[in-house]
Formats: structure tokens, sequence, C-alpha cells
């Protein structure tokens, strides 16, 4: 009997594999370590949904390195790997054999760089390596904000991201102090030399393109798992991530990150110190369910940074974490969660002071606060 090729369309093999592989994915809700809450398994199961959107615009939507567009990797109701509520991030899928132009507007982030990234989630070791980093304080702009950038192997004057032959992603970063208020960068990139218009589907790459989809989702509910479940050993603390292995994993080398896990009873709350803030660009402090997504930050205020925290009277930040209001600056709400991770990042910052964290009861609240 033959064997049928993995990579034929001639039958229903790509679409089962591609199912098999969602399948496996699901195994993270059950894991030892999770969460076993109906609640928190809905938002797992949930999670998954939104990691097979965000997959397909990457890979299959927005998959074609030829003719890129720019694609959310997280947002709003599409999160991954504690994502920063005060950013704006963009993804394309790029041929480190071609050459790129970016265009754009600079906006109003205090915070703007590009990254261009090998490797990705859809390979099992989750490792996304730079092969070029640019931040905006490196870059030229015109008297109206506009600029340009090229993405090639070889040197160009002017603002120039490098490649390699690995190169298969351009990821952007903006983050903002207020993005209600700030205006975002508009940005547009194309292949240099590229034809008026793209190519029709083309069935020999397709399975390739759905297949990493499916890899993406499974991996990536794989490895943050594995992160939250490593945070979960120190409960209502918050601890130094090995930065060399979250920029490995596609952190932003500008960023000095803290992870953590945190658990409370109904009558808890947890007090995050920051006993100095040094001169810095930005930082910023977040409260995640156990998937390692923001809460929803649309309605909710789950997280604080440099312009919406209240100081202390120590020139500080005092920030409470609490399933109701304590009537004190700087309350986080907790959404129904009654446990998750946690973030805190430094951008720019002189040093990095190490929060501290301690669990209260609410009515002892405004003594220790």
């Amino acid at each position: 009997m033959t064997t049928p090729d993995p990579q034929s369309l001639s039958d229903l093999g790509i679409w089962e594999q591609y199912c098999e592989t969602l399948k496996r994915a699901g195994q993270q809700i059950f894991r030892p370590g999770a969460p076993t809450s109906d609640f928190d398994r809905a938002e797992g199961f949930r999670y998954l949904t939104r990691l097979i959107r965000i997959a397909l615009e990457m890979h299959v939507e927005h998959g074609d390195p030829d003719f890129p567009t720019f694609m959310h990797p997280s947002h709003e109701t599409g999160k991954i790997g504690s994502d920063n509520p005060d950013n704006i991030y963009l993804s394309t899928r790029l041929d480190g054999r071609h050459e790129y132009r970016v265009s754009g507007q600079r906006g109003e982030a205090v915070v703007l760089n590009f990254a261009t990234k090998k490797g990705g989630y859809a390979n099992r070791d989750c490792r996304m390596g730079g092969s070029g980093f640019l931040d905006a304080t490196q870059m030229q702009f015109a008297a109206d904000g506009s600029f340009e950038l090229i993405l090639s192997q070889r040197p160009h004057p002017g603002n120039w991201l490098p490649m390699d032959d690995d190169t298969n992603q351009l990821l952007v970063r903006e983050t903002f102090l207020d993005r209600t208020t700030q205006q975002p960068a508009r940005i547009t990139i194309e292949r240099i030399g590229a034809g008026p218009q793209p190519q029709p589907l083309d069935p020999a790459k397709f399975p390739d393109m759905l297949l990493r989809a499916g890899r993406f989702v499974e991996n990536t509910a794989r490895t943050f798992a594995d992160w939250a479940l490593n945070c979960s050993t120190r409960v209502n603390q918050l601890a130094a991530g090995d930065q060399a292995e979250l920029q490995a994993s596609g952190g932003d080398p500008n960023i000095y990150y803290y992870l953590g896990y945190w658990s409370l009873a109904e009558d808890e709350a947890l007090v995050v110190d920051v006993e100095r803030i040094p001169d810095c660009d930005f930082w910023n402090f977040q409260v995640n369910n156990f998937w390692m997504e923001s809460l929803d930050y649309r309605y909710h205020r789950i997280h604080l940074n440099n312009r919406s925290a209240s100081l202390n009277a120590r020139g500080g930040v005092t920030m409470i974490v609490a399933h109701r209001d304590p009537g004190l600056p700087n309350w986080l709400e907790t959404t129904g969660h009654r446990l998750g991770t946690m973030n805190f990042r430094w951008i720019g910052a002189q040093e990095h002071v190490q929060p501290t964290t301690r669990v209260v009861k609410l009515d002892e609240l405004a003594t220790w606060a």
C-alpha cells in the first residue's frame, strides 16, 4: 500500500495533521499543575482559540514574504506570553534573501523598535533568534516624523536593519504611556523588486503554511504553560527572569523583566512595592491569568505604568492586587480570578530596582500600604 505524501492535497492528510496538532495542544489545559476550576479551564480553551486565530493570521493570511502585510500577534482579544497592555505589536513574514522597505510616521509611542527574527513558535524550541534590532533613538526621522527603513543583508545608508538567510519575521513594538490618547505609528512594508500583485494561493506552499499554524498553537500553549508552572514555585513573588532566555523567546532586549505567580484568598491582597523609581524611559506592572494572558484591560484596571501610577510619600510606588477595591491608590483588579501570573518591566532604567511583595489581609491593608 502506498503511503500518502504528507504534503499532498489529494486527500484529507494535511487537514488531519493540522487537527491532530490542535488536539495535542488541548492537553495543556489538563496538564499536571494547571488550575482545575471550570473558570480557568474555560479561559484555557478560549486561549487556544485565540492562538488558532493568531496562527492562521500569521502563517496563512499574512504568510507571503513576497507581499508582506502587518498583523497583530497580540492584541485585546488574542494574547501571548504576558503581552504588554501598553504595547501595540506588529509582525510580518520575511524572506532573508530579499530586501524590504518599511515606511511610515513615527507616532507618539515612548518606545518604538524594529527587530528581524529567525526561528519562531512554529518550531518546537520556540526560539526567536535575532538577526537585527533598531530602536527609534538610533533612527533618522524627517521633521514631520516620517521615516524609511531598509531591511537587507547588505548594509544600506540611513536607517538599516540587518537580515541573514534565516530571517523570517519582522517584529515591531510600540510602547505607550497612554494608548487611549497617544497616536500610534503608521507603518507599511513592501518587498523591493516585487511584482505589482501577489500570485494566487500556491497549492504546493499551502500545506506548510497550515502545518506551521498548527505547530505555532501547540508550541506556544506548551511553552507559556511551562513558564507559568515555573513561576508557580514562587507564589506571590516577583523574581528577575532569565533575561537571555526571555530574549531568545522573542523578548525585547531593551527590557529587564520580572515574572511571578499570584494566588489570593477573597480576604487577601498582594502588595507590590518598588522602593524608588530610577530615571527610566518606562516601567509597568501587570496582572495576568494562568495562561499568561493579560487580564481584560479594555474594561478593568489590571496594569500601571510611570504615568498612571501614583507615587507614595517615599518617591516609590505601592500597588495593590485585590479582589475588591481597598479604597487606596494603585488598586489592580483580579477580574474574577483567584490566581494567575504577573510581570514587571523596566525599560531604559539607570538601575533595576527589585520589586518586593507581601500578602496582607484586606482589613489590615491601610496599616501596611
